[in-house]
C-alpha cells in the first residue's frame, strides 16, 4: 500500500513539473506590423516678447507732464491713444511759428516756406491731428499730447504727475503681444532630428487649449552647461492669452510616415546587433535573425530591414532563443 502511495506522489511531481516546464517555455509570438506614425521630440519653454513688437515712446523735445492719462504700469492702450499731455516751449515755438508763416503766406504765396514750417512740427513728431487744428482753428494750443504708437500694454512708466523730461528721454516702453515668442531647449544630440520637424503644437498649464507655432531662429549659440541650443517659436496671440514668462510644454512631431514596427520585447540586442527569431516551417522551430533598427519610443522599434509586413517573431523568453541558437550554433 505504501509502495502504491510513493508511486502516486512520484507520477504527480513529474507530472506537475512537466506542466511548469511547459509554462515556462510558453513560447509567445507576434507580427511585424505596418503603422503610419510622426517622429516627435518634447522640450520645454516660456514665452517671450516679441522683439518687433516693442515700441518706446521717446520724445523729440523737452517738457513738462501736464496731465498722465497711462498712469499704471501694465495699462491697456490702444494705437493712437493719448499717453499724456505736456507743455513744451520747443514745441509751442514752432506752432507758432507755422502759424505765422500761414498768416505770411497768405497774402504772399510760398508754397516752401509753409512746407518747411510743417515739417518742424513733423519731425518733432507732433500729431497730425493737432497740425491740422491749427489750420483749422487759426490758433495755436500751449499744450500738446504725446500718443501710443501701437495697440498693448505699458510695460514701463518712466513718467509721474507733474514730471518733467528731456528730449530723447523714454517715457513709455509699449508691448503689443497679438504674437509672442516661444524660446525652448534643443538638446544637442536632438539637433539632426530637428531637421525634419513640420509641426510645432504648444501648451501650458495655465490653459486647457493648445496653439500652433511655426519655426522662427535657432540660436548660433550652444549653452555649455545644458548641452543645447534655443529654438525660437511664434505664434498668433490676438486674444493676449498667452503671457510673458509663462510655462510652455512643445510637442514637435515630423509628418506622418510608414513604419514596420515590432514591439521591444520582441528584439534582442547582442554585442552591439540587434536580432529577432523568426518562426519557422515546422512547431517550435525558431531561427535568429539580424536585423537593422531604429527607436519609434520607449516601447517600439523600427524594423528597416530583413522582415516585412506579417512575418511572425518571438515576443518572449529571448534569453532562452539565446541560449538554444548558441548550443546549436545558429551564430
Amino acid at each position: 500500500m505504501r509502495l502504491l502511495l510513493i508511486l502516486f506522489m512520484l507520477l504527480s511531481f513529474a507530472d506537475a513539473k512537466e506542466k511548469t516546464v511547459q509554462q515556462v517555455f510558453n513560447v509567445q509570438t507576434t507580427k511585424v506590423k505596418l503603422i503610419s506614425d510622426a517622429k516627435s521630440i518634447k522640450s520645454f519653454g516660456f514665452v517671450k516678447v516679441d522683439e518687433s513688437r516693442v515700441y518706446d515712446v521717446s520724445p523729440r523735445f523737452s517738457g513738462f507732464v501736464e496731465v498722465l492719462y497711462a498712469d499704471k504700469t501694465y495699462k491697456k492702450v490702444s494705437k493712437g491713444e493719448e499717453l499724456v499731455k505736456v507743455y513744451s516751449p520747443e514745441v509751442l515755438k514752432a506752432k507758432d511759428d507755422y502759424l505765422n508763416t500761414m498768416n505770411y503766406t497768405k497774402d504772399r504765396p510760398n508754397k516752401t516756406m509753409l512746407e518747411s514750417a510743417r515739417t518742424k512740427l513733423s519731425l518733432l513728431n507732433i500729431p497730425d491731428a493737432e497740425i491740422n487744428q491749427i489750420i483749422k482753428s487759426k490758433k495755436t494750443t500751449s499744450f500738446t499730447t504725446i500718443n501710443s504708437p501701437s495697440d498693448g500694454y505699458i510695460f514701463k512708466k518712466a513718467l509721474n504727475n507733474n514730471s518733467a523730461f528731456n528730449a530723447k528721454n523714454v517715457l513709455f516702453q509699449v508691448v503689443n503681444l497679438d504674437k509672442v515668442w516661444v524660446e525652448i531647449k534643443i538638446h544637442q544630440n536632438q539637433f539632426e532630428a530637428l531637421q525634419n520637424i513640420k509641426d510645432y503644437t504648444l501648451s501650458t498649464p495655465s490653459l486647457k487649449q493648445t496653439f500652433k507655432a511655426t519655426r522662427e531662429n535657432l540660436y548660433p549659440e550652444l549653452d555649455p552647461k545644458e548641452e543645447s541650443f534655443t529654438l525660437r517659436l511664434s505664434l498668433d496671440n490676438k486674444n493676449n492669452l498667452l503671457k510673458p514668462g509663462m510655462y510652455i510644454t512643445a510637442i514637435m512631431s515630423t509628418d506622418a510616415t510608414s513604419y514596420l514596427t515590432l514591439p521591444a520585447t520582441a528584439v534582442m540586442r547582442k554585442n552591439g546587433k540587434f536580432y529577432v527569431f523568426v518562426v519557422g516551417e515546422y512547431e517550435g522551430e525558431y531561427a535568429p535573425l539580424e536585423v537593422d533598427v531604429e527607436v519609434l519610443n520607449t516601447d517600439t522599434y523600427i524594423i528597416k530591414s530583413e522582415l516585412n509586413e506579417g512575418d511572425e517573431v518571438v515576443n518572449n523568453a529571448l534569453f532562452m532563443m539565446d541560449s538554444d541558437a548558441q548550443v546549436n550554433g545558429l551564430y
